[in-house]
């Protein structure tokens, strides 16, 4: 059985001895597969198995198995627990026993192919819905196990989630401008370019155009300042200025709701999940 949830690279690193018993006992199979080796390969596979079977995926280095897991399975192992950190990551017995253990819990190692299904999946089903960029990591491995494919190392997630935001976010605004006419896509190149002819002489360089003034986006994300009728008649000039734009209704018809609220789907609380093999 494979279990675990959602969490981030690293596992929990304090376990009662309660929670070790039931999470880090070799089992009859377990031991089946371990009886064959001896010594720091023992007790390296022993790890290496209850390990995937906690996360779905392996360790990356010695430091990522609890301390008190490695006393305990080596207790069962009979093999001591310094023999852990003489276990060779870079040996062709680790590369057998991860073949051996994602065959005994029906993974297999993810491709180039596999990660780019995974990006275009993020890119066109959570992204959209998804407010917190921080959680699509953890979906990235749940998925993975969910389809018995070892997940990309945490570097790689990183990398393909970067991927799939620029994606989502190219394609966001290319549908976006697709929807508005070509003098409304006229007045927003103006927005960002600015008038030429206006200045702002207190300004910091925030903004700033070639012109010399400062951009209508500048001004339009400017703080207010204090309250007061000047204040006041600068804000509605701006509302006059953008409904000028005329942005057809149907722009933004497909955006879910929850992509501009505070309290909107990506602020829902994190979901508890179990995976089974």
């Amino acid at each position: 059985m494979i279990a675990g949830e959602v969490e981030g690279a690293r596992v929990r690193q304090d376990w009662e001895p309660e929670d070790l018993i039931e999470v880090w006992t070799l089992l009859e199979d377990d031991m089946k597969r371990v009886r064959n080796k001896s010594g720091t390969t023992r007790l390296g596979f022993a790890l290496l198995l209850k390990f995937f079977e906690v996360e779905a995926r392996f360790p990356e280095s010695a430091k990522d198995v609890p301390a008190a897991a490695v006393e305990y399975v080596a207790q069962q192992v009979k093999v001591p627990a310094e023999a852990w950190a003489d276990y060779n990551w870079e040996s062709k017995a680790i590369q057998r026993h991860r073949v051996e253990i994602r065959a005994a819990y029906g993974f297999r190692a993810n491709t180039e192919e596999d990660q780019e299904r995974l990006a275009e999946w993020l890119a066109a089903e959570l992204c959209p819905m998804e407010l917190s960029r921080e959680r699509l990591p953890s979906a990235v491995v749940a998925r993975c196990r969910n389809d018995h494919i070892e997940p990309p190392a945490p570097g790689q997630v990183g990398r393909l989630v970067g991927k799939a935001v620029k994606d989502f976010e190219a394609r966001f605004c290319r549908s976006r401008v697709e929807r508005i006419s070509r003098a409304t896509r006229s007045r927003l190149e103006d927005l960002v370019a600015g008038a030429e002819d206006e200045t702002d002489e207190g300004a910091d360089g925030e903004g700033a155009v070639p012109g010399g003034g400062r951009s209508h986006f500048a001004e339009l994300k400017a703080d207010p300042g204090a309250p007061g009728l000047e204040s006041l008649l600068a804000e509605v000039k701006k509302l006059q200025r953008v409904r000028r734009w005329s942005f057809p209704r149907t722009c933004s018809r497909t955006c879910r709701r929850s992509w501009w609220t505070r309290g909107g789907r990506g602020r829902r609380r994190n979901t508890r999940r179990t995976w089974s093999g």
